[in-house]
């Protein structure tokens, strides 16, 4: 099933000014665009968490935290447009995203670094990120690929690998990754036969297939979103017979591929990392319980980044004692780092009391440890995800 955010439900969501007893958070987020299907459930996590900070005390004196939904369509430039309406129109306190690099890099250079405005982007990977000069309003509790490259490069090699091909769409988050499991499987031994870049949304990609087929890869390293150019690139080389093995990283991971593409001709062929979370972890057991409510998987791609980068916001403005964007920028590690009480996913009136009363909090949360280094970014725990005999993904956690 499609989970899709239309436009007018969109527009009901942020049409209105803030009213008296509200706090506005900007929830930016691709809604529209190349992993739409991929966005719903993160954003279900996010609001998730705003109905369990509302349902047990609100924000400070009793506040509703009222997020603010903009399309940032997975664009820089629309990113930009996404984050100039919540900051100047709706004037929001801090965002929760934007979803993907691109996005989340526009807006953050063009607007919210500049007007002030703190950030937790729940889906950002790119390291490009991590080296902002953003003035300590930048976080993420989604990990860096640095961390995702290098596993990828890592499993590729164990894999058996030694010869890969390697093709990336033009945009920060594919750019970046690429560049990481480049390095990596390079330094591990391994030979890149072509680096190619290309540029998404084509019909066809025979040519560039064609050029990365010739130095004799044993599979082809595939940096792309599945609908952006992706699935066409997989469906391009499997028609041609260039390459029969693929290998991904998590804008790859929709059950999408596995439709358009055949599970025949996918299973032993596909390996697709995915940023995960521990579901031996209390917190995440705590999240995937309340989370059934929303009718999605708790295991879907970030969806429990978003309910933490939500969570962590609220806790910053408690932990402020206002509404003010510098204090909770400022209170953002504080909240989120050891010393101080562990707090869980839904435990908002615990964490309340314990700032009310002068203690340190320290979130815990469903995606993992989101302590924060001096660059604003969290740990890393990932997956591989192949097709099973059923012909669905099945998910191994790398340890």
């Amino acid at each position: 099933m499609k989970h899709l955010i239309t436009a007018a439900a969109l527009a009901a969501l942020a049409a209105t000014p803030a009213m008296a007893g509200e706090i506005r958070v900007g929830s930016v987020a691709g809604v529209t665009g190349p992993i739409a299907e991929l966005v719903a459930p993160i954003v279900a996590g996010r609001n998730l968490a705003a109905a369990h900070i509302n349902a047990n005390g609100g924000l400070l004196d009793g506040d509703t935290l009222v997020l603010v939904l903009a399309d940032s369509q997975c664009d820089p430039k629309a990113g930009v447009d996404a984050g100039n309406k919540v900051v100047n129109v709706e004037q929001v306190v801090a965002i929760v995203g934007a979803s993907c690099s691109g996005a989340t890099n526009g807006m953050v250079q063009s607007v919210t670094i500049p007007a002030g405005i703190p950030s937790v982007s729940d889906s950002a990977t790119a390291p490009s990120i991590t080296d902002l000069d953003d003035n300590n309003l930048v976080f993420r509790t989604a990990p860096s690929d640095a961390y995702q490259g290098a596993a990828l490069a890592k499993l590729a090699w164990e894999a058996g690998y030694r010869k890969l091909a390697v093709t990336y769409a033009n945009d920060d988050y594919n750019a970046g990754i690429a560049e990481v499991f480049v390095a990596n499987f390079e330094g591990l031994g391994g030979k890149v036969t072509a680096n190619q870049v290309h540029e998404p949304n084509k019909a066809s990609y025979r040519a560039e297939i064609t050029t990365l087929s010739g130095g004799g890869a044993e599979a082809l390293a595939l940096f792309a979103y599945y609908g952006g150019s992706g699935i066409t690139i997989i469906r391009n080389a499997l028609e041609t017979g260039a390459f029969g093995k693929f290998m991904a990283a998590d804008g790859m991971f929709d059950v999408s591929v596995i439709e358009q593409i055949g599970a025949e001709n996918l299973r032993g062929n596909l390996m697709i990392t995915q940023s995960a979370s521990d579901p031996s972890n209390t917190s995440y057991q705590l999240f995937a319980e309340a989370y059934k409510s929303t009718g999605m998987d708790p295991g879907a791609p970030y969806a429990a980044h978003g309910y933490d980068a939500t969570f962590l916001i609220a806790l910053a403005i408690e932990q402020a004692g206002a509404a003010d964007p510098a204090l909770i920028a400022a209170a953002l590690p504080e909240v989120a780092n050891a010393p101080g009480e562990i707090i869980r996913p839904g435990e908002w009136e615990k964490a309340k009391a314990l700032i009310a009363a002068g203690k340190a909090v320290n979130y815990e949360g469903a995606s993992g440890s989101v302590d924060f280094d001096a660059a604003g970014d969290v740990p890393g725990f990932y997956s591989v995800n192949t097709i099973n005999a059923e012909g669905k993904f099945e998910m191994r956690f790398l340890r």
